[in-house]
C-alpha cells in the first residue's frame, strides 16, 4: 500500500495512466478533472497522491489506485466516498467537474447542479447533500486549474447522441460518453460502430 507516486508517463487513456517508475508500470485511475492537470507527452515526470481500493473476486484481489494531484482533491474523494451510494467508481467519474464547484453545489445543497455529474442521479445527489452539506467548506478554496475546452461531438455522433436520450440517459452524461469513446477510439466514423463501442466500454468497466 503506498500513498504517493512519482514516475515518468508511459501511456495515458481517457481515465488511465501507466507510469513508469524504476522499471515497474503502475497503471493509474484519474477522475476527469484531474486528468486535466496531468502530463500528455510519454516521458514527462508525474506525481500523483494515491487513493487505494481492494477488489475481490472470490478468494483473490486486485488494487485498483486512483490519482490525484494534491492531498486536498484525494481527501475530497474519500469525502464523497463516505456517501453510503457512492462507490469508487462512481465518485471517480462524479469527479468530472472543478471541485470547487462540487463543493459549492453540496454546500449551498443544490441537487439539480449535482445531477448533472456523470452517475449522480436524484437520489445520490440528496444522499451526498444529507451527508456533506457543512462540511466541505476547505475544499471550497482550492484554486482549481482552468478547465480544457469541451470537445465537440462530430455529426456522425448526432444518431448515438439521439439513442442514448431514447434510452433516458441525461445529455450531459450521453455526450460526455461519446466523447470519451471517441477519444480513447478515434478511428470511429458511423454511429452504430460508436454505440458499439460504447456499450462495450461499459460492459468492460461492469466486469472490473
Amino acid at each position: 500500500m503506498f500513498s504517493r507516486i512519482s514516475g515518468s508517463l508511459v501511456e495515458r487513456a481517457h481515465e488511465t495512466v501507466v507510469l513508469d517508475v524504476h522499471g515497474l508500470g503502475y497503471e493509474i485511475v484519474l477522475p476527469p478533472c484531474v486528468a486535466e492537470k496531468v502530463a500528455q507527452a510519454p516521458g514527462e515526470p508525474v506525481a500523483l497522491e494515491i487513493f487505494s481500493v481492494l477488489n475481490m473476486d472470490g478468494n483473490s484481489g486486485r488494487f485498483t489506485y486512483y490519482g490525484f494531484t494534491n492531498a486536498i482533491e484525494r481527501e475530497f474523494f474519500e469525502a464523497l466516498l463516505s456517501v453510503a451510494s457512492i462507490g469508487p467508481r462512481s465518485a471517480a467519474r462524479a469527479f468530472s467537474q472543478p471541485m470547487s464547484s462540487i463543493a459549492s453545489a453540496i454546500d449551498r445543497g443544490d441537487h439539480a447542479a449535482l445531477k448533472t455529474l456523470p452517475g449522480i442521479g436524484q437520489q445520490k445527489a440528496r444522499d451526498i447533500v444529507a451527508k456533506l452539506q457543512g462540511k466541505v467548506a476547505k475544499f471550497l478554496l482550492i484554486q482549481d486549474a482552468p478547465s480544457a475546452p469541451i470537445a465537440t461531438i462530430p455529426g456522425f455522433a448526432d444518431e448515438a447522441l439521439s439513442v442514448l436520450l431514447q434510452l433516458e440517459y441525461k445529455r450531459g452524461e450521453a455526450e460526455a460518453m461519446i466523447r470519451e469513446t471517441l477519444e480513447s477510439a478515434p478511428a470511429i466514423r458511423d454511429s452504430e460502430t460508436l454505440l458499439a463501442e460504447i456499450y462495450r466500454q461499459k460492459a468492460q468497466r461492469k466486469s472490473e
